[in-house]
């Protein structure tokens, strides 16, 4: 595969003036909009009190176009509206609005998401082999990359659809959790329509930020049309790094997001429609949102070296981070309607993505450096370690269903995908080999660990393969009694299997197990059953019982030099087995003028959680797989309309994780990485709620409508790994020579649980017949959410928090044309 780099620095304005470079041809083409006939329409703002009636929500969860009332399974919709109003610009704030997901942030595009407590705890930088637990979809197209998820913007997308429990069935492997679909607006045949936005903020002590967003939708002849999509966005900084000459630089958390999406859409007869697309996005991040409260170099323990308490949102750096991704992807599908009794459908895609992965580990080499006895010099040596991924992805689907009124409804298909990964480490720490050579070689012989890299002053070198394929045959069918009782069965064959290499290099690597080449495989059946039953013609109840299903592993070979006493706990668990689970669930949806509701139950009977933990002081990630979890609890959503003028929305989940097996030590009968019978699943919050009120306010200074709109959102405490949740998280050995002092890690452990918050956002604005504004303040009350815990080489290197965006103050606009 060949590989793209990413090396020019996009600024603001660069991205902003690509994102304008679009907008004449958009003027043009949008030009005769004012006088275009009443079926193409004329773009408008919507009031707000117009778009929030409740009326009936239309989805397309099952693969096939319904209203949500009569999909037998629980669903989230955010439609368009939603996301506006709301002033959402990524999922991950949606997810906040929406019961039952959660998004662990682990930096700009490096998010884990989890529905319902199905969850692995977090994901490092160096587990490429781990696959995901919720399916993400663009449309028709998959796009989830275990922790490099996607970090799409949500501009011109028409809905955001939470799929809630296994979709083996008629989504696969990947989605044992549920299934998260953008459903983007398509080309109209016969309409032209431009609109634009613009968007101005800064941070409470950070810096400014903003975007420009375009789009235009324009007929090419009677029978085809396009839509093109773009998008810039600056992103302010908000975390400061403290330097080794006591200098602090501000805001080295930020970066920007550009890209676009241009579809088109021809109907050479008016039973078929083709419809491919283009999506392009780069993002390019000058550090991650990390609040250390220790690193090796900056401490208050040290006795040789100037004690240091970093404070909030700051972190101790000797090297720039950045974090890049470049992202293309192309697809198509086409629909042939067969006289409305049946329709056949073809999707297909290629994915190609690009992603660098830049950090300062100059503390993980100096905590190495400490236990080997180098001279402070050797713990001082600025080291970076560089991760690059390169992602080839290409996708198949073929899949007929019935169209027609009758009381058997059916789809059946077939998909092929195939993902080949090529992941790669350096680790160059220029002065090393000297340092390493005058101290008596501790780790080894340089030459004899170099495996044929060039390890010249880089301790640690690997390159990873993954190529996966995979091959399914679906299908389900629903028949309808007395057209109130519907009974749905499906079926999902599947067939993996993945090839690895792995080799490594350099002092750090295991000298034992540079070379690893192994195949996985494995096939099997993901059945669903569900039942719906129309009590009135507003209020039905469900039922499922569904299985879902994740491919297992290989895990990387331990960094053995680097383990002190932690190798015997760890190397029993180099692979790891299929996950699986049985999903059991009920619930209710009721459909009113002014009222909507969604409320269901669930248990979800987990075997083999692959739960991901850090292998000690190793400087290594494994995945363990534990016999039995399980989850369990409830949603609850609703929306009310109190008066004409006030719109209210509630979500809210609880939700029971845990382990219900006990993973010990071989050696000595201990518990592993917390993995404990009782014990929490990581990475779930039990409680997550959140509730949004708009109320229309009477037009000010001659616009159409005026409207205030609150929001509060919160998430309950969680811990980033079962460990976290022990009473010894941290070995006890103490570091000294740098530090100077004896400091136990236990005293740490009261930080290892992420609190609960909540966030306040509040937004006003005015709406014109063809322009509207909007003033916004996010994060009222600042505050500093813990998003995830991060440590380096089990926390002797550094511990920290990724955390949350500080109060930020804008205004945005939107323009229709």
């Amino acid at each position: 595969m060949k590989k793209r780099t990413i090396t020019d620095k996009q600024t603001y304005w660069t991205m902003i003036i690509r994102c304008l470079a679009l907008l004449p041809l958009a003027m043009v083409l949008g030009a005769g909009a004012a006088s275009a006939q009443s079926d193409a329409g004329t773009a408008k703002s919507s009031s707000v009190s117009d778009i929030h009636k409740l009326e009936e929500v239309v989805v397309t969860a099952t693969r096939r176009v319904e209203s949500i009332m009569d999909v037998p399974f629980s669903v989230n919709v955010q439609d368009e509206s939603d996301i506006q109003r709301l002033n959402t610009f990524n999922l991950e704030n949606l997810s906040r609005n929406i019961a039952g997901l959660n998004i662990q942030n682990l930096g700009p595009g490096q998010s884990v998401v989890t529905i319902r407590g199905v969850s692995s705890g977090q994901i490092v930088r160096d587990q490429p082999g781990i696959k995901e637990q919720v399916g993400i979809y663009l449309d028709d197209t998959p796009i989830a990359i275990s922790m490099f998820t996607p970090d799409l913007d949500l501009y011109d997308v028409q809905r955001v659809e939470t799929l809630r429990g296994p979709q083996g069935t008629l989504f696969g492997s990947g989605s044992i959790g549920g299934t998260v679909r953008y459903v983007t607006n398509k080309p109209q045949l016969g309409v032209k329509d431009v609109r634009t936005q613009f968007d101005l903020n800064t941070i409470d002590s950070g810096s400014a930020g903003g975007h420009v967003k375009a789009a235009f939708n324009a007929p090419l002849g009677d029978n085809a049309a396009v839509r093109v999509t773009s998008y810039g966005t600056r992103y302010g900084g908000f975390i400061d790094a403290l330097r080794v000459t006591g200098e602090t630089d501000d805001n080295v958390n930020d970066g920007g997001r550009f890209g676009s999406r241009v579809s088109v859409l021809w109907q050479p007869t008016e039973n078929v429609t083709i419809t491919p697309r283009l999506v392009y996005q780069s993002i390019d991040m000058d550090g991650f949102n990390r609040e250390e409260f220790f690193n090796l170099y900056a401490n208050p323990y040290s006795t040789t070296r100037p004690r240091v308490q970093l404070g909030k949102r700051q972190q101790f750096l000797l090297l720039n981070e950045a974090f890049e991704d470049e992202t293309l992807l192309l697809d198509n599908v086409i629909k042939w309607n067969m006289n409305n009794r049946l329709e056949a459908t073809y999707a297909a895609s290629y994915t190609n993505r690009d992603l660098l992965v830049s950090r300062d580990s100059s503390a993980l080499a100096g905590s190495v450096a400490v236990d080997v006895g180098f001279p402070p010099e050797g713990v001082l040596l600025p080291s970076n370690l560089r991760d690059t991924t390169g992602i080839e992805q290409m996708t198949h689907e073929v899949r007929v269903s019935s169209t027609d009124d009758s009381a058997f409804q059916w789809q059946a298909g077939v998909f092929y995908s195939n993902i080949k990964r090529n992941y790669s480490q350096r680790l160059p720490t220029p002065g090393w080999d000297l340092i390493h050579e005058n101290a008596g070689l501790p780790l080894g012989s340089l030459a004899a660990s170099s495996n044929g890299f060039n390890t010249m002053d880089s301790p640690y070198v690997s390159d990873l393969t993954y190529d996966l394929s995979q091959i399914a045959v679906f299908g389900e069918a629903t028949y309808t009694l007395y057209d109130r009782l519907g009974i749905t069965a499906g079926l999902r064959w599947y067939d993996w299997e993945e090839d690895k290499t792995f080799r490594s290099g350099g002092a750090f690597s295991n000298s034992a197990a540079q070379n690893q080449n192994v195949t996985v495989s494995s096939n099997g059946l993901t059945p669903r059953f569900m039942v719906s039953y129309d009590v009135t013609d507003r209020v039905a109840l469900n039922a499922q019982a569904s299985r879902g299903f994740r491919l297992g592993g290989v895990n990387d070979p331990l960094n053995v030099p680097l383990c002190q006493g932690d190798y015997d706990t760890y190397r029993g668990f180099q692979r790891f087995k299929d996950e699986t689970l049985w999903n059991y669930e009920v619930g209710l949806k009721s459909s009113y003028d002014k009222v909507t509701m969604n409320a269901s139950l669930f248990y979800a009977d987990i075997e083999n959680l692959g739960v991901n933990v850090v292998a000690g002081s190793c400087s290594s990630r494994v995945t363990v797989s534990v016999p039995e979890a399980h989850t369990m609890g409830g949603e609850l959503e609703f929306a009310v309309h109190p008066t004409d003028a006030l719109l209210v929305t509630f979500a809210g989940s609880y939700v029971e994780a845990e382990f219900d097996s006990t993973i010990t030590n071989a050696v000595d009968g201990s518990v592993v990485s917390g993995i404990k019978d009782g014990n929490r699943i990581p990475s779930v919050p039990n409680w997550q709620l959140s509730a949004v009120a708009t109320y229309t306010l009477p037009p000010l200074w001659n616009s159409k409508e005026s409207y205030v709109t609150a929001s509060w959102q919160y998430v309950g405490s969680q811990f980033t790994q079962p460990g976290d949740q022990d009473s010894t998280p941290f070995p006890s050995r103490l570091i000294t020579g740098l530090t100077g002092a004896d400091m136990a890690f236990d005293n740490f452990r009261d930080q290892m649980e992420l609190d609960a918050y909540h966030l306040l956002n509040l937004n006003t604005g005015l709406l014109y017949d063809t322009w509207e504004v909007m003033l916004y303040i996010k994060n009222i009350t600042d505050e500093n959410p813990q998003l995830s815990f991060d440590r380096e080489r089990n926390a002797a290197a550094r511990m920290a928090y990724r955390v949350g965006q500080p109060r930020t103050f804008g205004i945005l606009s939107r323009f229709y044309f």
